[in-house]
């Protein structure tokens, strides 16, 4: 006994060991995880992969170990899109608060209400602050429809689909299952031709926080396609939302917080480019300096017909006068910004506190600013010529402008306008009047126990094999209280004047086989199975061999061609992460071909087929194949 008890500080001392060993693991993975952070914050991506996979080995924690892997595959994303980067001009940044940084976009004034409201009555994600209300919403037509982000019964957002019909919206609809993740979809836009959806997401394939996603309409399948990733710049390692191209055609605006506080966001104005040139870029700090979307000094001034024309009244003649006010306003801006940089480094290098490097560096500025000079006061004097002109017109033509209106235009607040983008904040809006459809409860015609049967409100059956549970037969109707809590409960009249009472409706001999129990237990002893076909009873055998005979299962698979005959590592693992057994390899008159799967579900066979082609293969199909379960 004395031996047993002394043993026991042993056996606890190598427990305790054992646990304060794989707590030190722990936060060794934890380490090495936070400093892969970095460095895929910093587009380090194949650093950040090395350190996360390093991290992964060491963990001994089931749910430390799925998040360092989870990590993981976001590096691994960003090495893939480093190899498609497009570099486009951006044009202007500007920072706003995330309170109201929507209502700097150049969209028609108070077409944003903030949140909560009726359709996001929760209004509890941080980067979804209001919702876009288009104009034609406050007086629809028919077929009109809304996109609109909101949570739903989890919490998570989605994106939703309301259509207005007669005199009433639908019910709101989620969209397609590929535009729907485990995580949040927010910030839906449309394109000015209504064609293809912008949208962020924090759960699709992309590289970290919310990435910026665009989904083209299917007009042969009546649906939102494959959503894809606007890849590097456009997405990030932090979160980007709100893309939008305006209806002029000339920029692309969207939001981010890559390089500025939590609390508040840049957003970027970039040249409209429909064929941007992607490349490979290795280089990271190259990458980093793409991504980081510093305004180009080379851009020519402001022309905020971009930027106002949609808040401007309707009257064609004021129209004209304000965007050519808006026009001298941003000239002399971008005048007044040059000055102001001229005299700042002036005073700057009379200083005695510089070297003579930065006053060099200073003096190179000064002369460069000096040199825009005479093309900015040409550009304000040209505007304000033009200005004056019209101002004319309307004297000689008897134009009558409305001198409040103009006024309330010109008190808008605009900033950025010497950076080369005049954002012009808009009022926040209230909701429209919208009533939606009243959704019709429909019966559950699922077998259940409950503590009240219920008869099924429809008698019929649907065609094709069936089988029902045949409970009894009753010289009269059976009251609710008789059906011991089966539902649905079907009743048919004999032709001698008799009630039968069949439960259930089943498309399986098994399914049927698993219930049968529950309902002789539930106080019918001599219930029997009853298959029907097309409605009408049949043999138990003719039953089994038309079940036989239907018994077939769907399977997909993903056919690949990539360029070079080569597949990507990276498509590889994105493969094996969707659950791909096998990957076979055929060559046909010089053509490389690669065949995946199987996968059981076309949506998982869609997934994996969106990341092989994010991963640079752009010849990607999914095909489908029936072949019998009995084999």
């Amino acid at each position: 006994m004395k031996a047993y008890l002394s043993c026991i500080p042993a056996v606890l001392s190598v427990l305790f060991l054992g646990s304060a060993e794989l707590a030190a693991q722990d936060s060794s993975a934890v380490m090495l995880m936070s400093r892969a952070d970095s460095l895929r914050k910093e587009y380090r991506f194949s650093e950040a992969a090395a350190i996360y996979a390093e991290a992964s080995a060491c963990a001994s924690d089931s749910m430390l170990s799925l998040r360092i892997g989870d990590k993981l595959l976001l590096a691994e994303n960003g090495e893939s899109m480093a190899g498609f980067v497009s570099e486009p001009k951006v044009v202007a940044r500007h920072g706003f608060t995330l309170d109201e940084f929507y209502l700097f976009y150049p969209l028609p004034d108070r077409s944003w209400v903030p949140v909560p409201n009726q359709l996001d009555t929760a209004g509890t994600c941080a980067f979804s602050r209001a919702t876009f209300i288009p104009g034609h919403v406050a007086s629809p037509d028919p077929g009109d429809k809304l996109y609109y982000s909101a949570p739903d019964i989890s919490g998570a957002m989605n994106i939703y689909m309301t259509e207005f019909r007669d005199s009433l919206w639908s019910i709101p609809s989620m969209l397609t299952e590929s535009m729907t993740s485990s995580a949040d979809e927010i910030c839906p836009m449309l394109s000015p031709d209504g064609k293809t959806m912008y949208f962020s997401s924090s759960g699709l394939y992309g590289i970290g926080g919310y990435d910026i996603y665009m989904s083209v309409w299917d007009e042969a399948r009546g649906e939102w396609g494959e959503p894809q990733n606007m890849g590097l710049p456009f997405s990030s390692p932090a979160d980007d939302f709100l893309y939008m191209n305006t209806a002029d055609g000339k920029y692309t605006i969207f939001a981010s917080n890559r390089a500025c506080s939590k609390d508040s966001v840049y957003v970027y104005v970039l040249e409209y480019d429909p064929m941007p040139v992607r490349k490979e870029i290795t280089d990271t700090g190259v990458l980093r300096h793409i991504c980081s979307l510093d305004p180009d000094e080379d851009m020519p001034s402001v022309d905020s017909r971009g930027s106002a024309s949609d808040s401007i009244p309707e009257n064609p003649d004021t129209q004209r006068y304000m965007l050519k006010v808006a026009e001298v306003r941003s000239c002399r801006d971008s005048l007044y910004s040059c000055m102001a940089t001229i005299d700042s480094d002036r005073q700057a290098a009379a200083s005695g506190d510089v070297t003579e490097a930065d006053r060099a560096m200073l003096q190179e500025r000064i002369q460069a600013q000096e040199m825009r000079l005479p093309g900015l006061q040409d550009s304000l004097s040209r505007a304000m010529e033009e200005l004056q002109k019209i101002e004319m017109e309307f004297l000689f033509n008897g134009v009558v402008i409305d001198p409040d209106k103009l006024q309330a235009e010109s008190d808008r607040e605009v900033v950025g306008a010497s950076a080369g983008f005049a954002f012009t904040r808009m009022n926040p809006g209230k909701m429209p009047e919208m009533k939606f459809e009243v959704p019709v409860k429909k019966f559950d015609y699922s077998f259940m126990i409950l503590p009240e049967g219920r008869f099924a409100e429809d008698n019929t059956l649907p065609d094709g094999l069936v089988y029902q549970i045949q409970m009894c037969i009753l010289s009269s109707k059976a009251k609710t209280s008789q059906l011991k809590g089966l539902s649905p409960v079907f009743e048919t009249r004999t032709a001698s004047g008799k009630y039968i009472y069949r439960v259930g409706v089943f498309r399986t001999y098994n399914d049927v086989l698993a219930r049968l129990n529950a309902v002789k237990k539930a106080g019918f002893k001599t219930a029997y199975i009853v298959p029907f076909y097309d409605g009408k009873v049949i043999k138990m055998a003719e039953a089994k061999a038309l079940e036989k005979e239907n018994q077939t299962s769907v399977t997909y698979r993903i056919e690949m061609s990539p360029e070079g005959g080569i597949l990507p590592d990276v498509a590889l693992k994105a493969l094996g992460q969707f659950g791909a057994k096998d990957i076979a390899k055929s060559e046909k008159d010089g053509q490389v071909t690669y065949v995946a799967g199987p996968f059981s579900a076309e949506a998982k066979a869609e997934e994996a087929a969106a990341a092989v082609r994010a991963a640079g293969v752009s010849d990607v199909t999914v095909t489908s194949e029936k072949t019998d379960a009995q084999q």
